[in-house]
């Protein structure tokens, strides 16, 4: 019998990192959970709220390890790969490393999807790796009810270029590289309701490497990196103040975003992520008063394979944004700063 067509996005509850569990709900599953202590080599691991774990194995190199899947955002399944697979590698640039090799992560209905389709969502994943240069050197895969891929991904660094959320000092500038509003987008294209040059925006901006980030952990004023995804620019801003115990004031009008994300923004077109995010984390946020329902929304707006969020010794800042802006991310910019106080997110106009 053959088999209907689907739309991707039809098949999947939610899409991209708008998938991940709200932080509060994951804050929950982990309450009870033992944490990875005990063990001297082991330089990031579960209790840091960070991108990946990194294992030190001696004095010259350290390995990074890190996971990341989701389902659909896109219909075009080479495009699904390729966002998939650049949103998974990002959590080892992050971590200033360099990627060194990957597994693929596949969950497919297969009685729904035909084998080219899922083969073009493979191929798409195998062409970003081997844009970072490495191979997908194995796997595994199951019967799914929802469509599901991504990789785990191992990279090295040396001890001195790791770079935590941790790390950030009173006084840091803070830098984003890539515009927000992905969430907003793929809500749109739920609807079909976005046009197909704000779909190849997005497009450039998801499956552009945040190679940066490897660059970035040779120079001793870049003090902490993390990626922004699925909690949103003041979710993982503020893992970062709670792990550094400071406190990150981000400005509203620095911040850059999609072409089009404000103006749908203001149409309705947001996911239900960005709702769970806010209420996650709301209590240790401080917005300017009166700012509008849409415009919180996209500061909660869960990311795919969003840009680094960096902290560096303020007197470096315009040279690495220059920097980021040479080297292909057009549209990073100074968003904040960080100083002494609670470990809190403030937000001003």
């Amino acid at each position: 019998m053959e088999k209907p067509a689907f739309r991707l996005t039809d098949l999947a509850h939610g899409g991209g990192c708008g998938c991940k569990l709200a932080p509060a709900v994951l804050q929950k599953l982990l309450a009870d959970q033992p944490e990875a202590r005990g063990f001297s080599q082991l330089l990031v691991g579960n209790d840091m709220a960070d991108d990946a774990a990194v294992w030190q194995l001696d004095e010259d190199l350290c390995v990074i390890a890190t996971t990341d899947f989701f389902m659909p955002m896109v219909d075009d399944p080479r495009d699904f790969g390729r966002i998939a697979a650049t949103n998974a590698i990002s959590d080892v640039y992050a971590m200033g490393g360099r990627p060194i090799l990957a597994l693929a992560i596949l969950g497919m209905p297969i009685s729904k999807l035909e084998p080219e389709t899922i083969s073009k969502i493979l191929a798409g994943g195998a062409s970003i790796c081997a844009e970072a240069g490495i191979p997908i050197a194995g796997g595994h895969s199951i019967d799914s009810l929802e469509p599901i891929y991504g990789l785990a991904v191992i990279g090295i660094c040396k001890p001195g270029r790791v770079r935590r959320n941790s790390d950030v000092k009173p006084g840091d500038a803070l830098i984003l590289t890539k515009g927000l509003g992905v969430g907003i987008y793929s809500a749109a294209i739920k609807k079909n309701a976005l046009s197909a040059e704000a779909y190849d925006e997005m497009l450039a901006s998801t499956t552009l490497l945040n190679r940066l980030g490897a660059e970035l952990s040779e120079d001793p004023d870049i003090h902490a990196i993390t990626d922004v995804t699925g909690f949103g620019i003041l979710g993982h801003s503020l893992e970062m103040a709670k792990a550094s115990r400071v406190c990150l004031k981000l400005k509203l009008d620095a911040i850059p975003f999609l072409s089009r994300a404000e103006e749908l923004a203001r149409e309705g077109y947001v996911t239900g992520a960005s709702g769970r995010n806010w209420v996650s984390y709301e209590k240790d946020i401080d917005l300017p008063p009166g700012l509008p329902d849409w415009q919180r929304m996209l500061l909660a707006d869960p990311q795919t394979s969003g840009g680094l969020l960096i902290a560096c010794a303020a007197d470096r800042a315009d040279d690495v944004v220059g920097s980021a802006r040479t080297s292909g991310y057009p549209l990073a910019s100074i968003v904040g700063t960080a100083e002494t106080g609670p470990s809190r997110v403030m937000v001003e106009t």
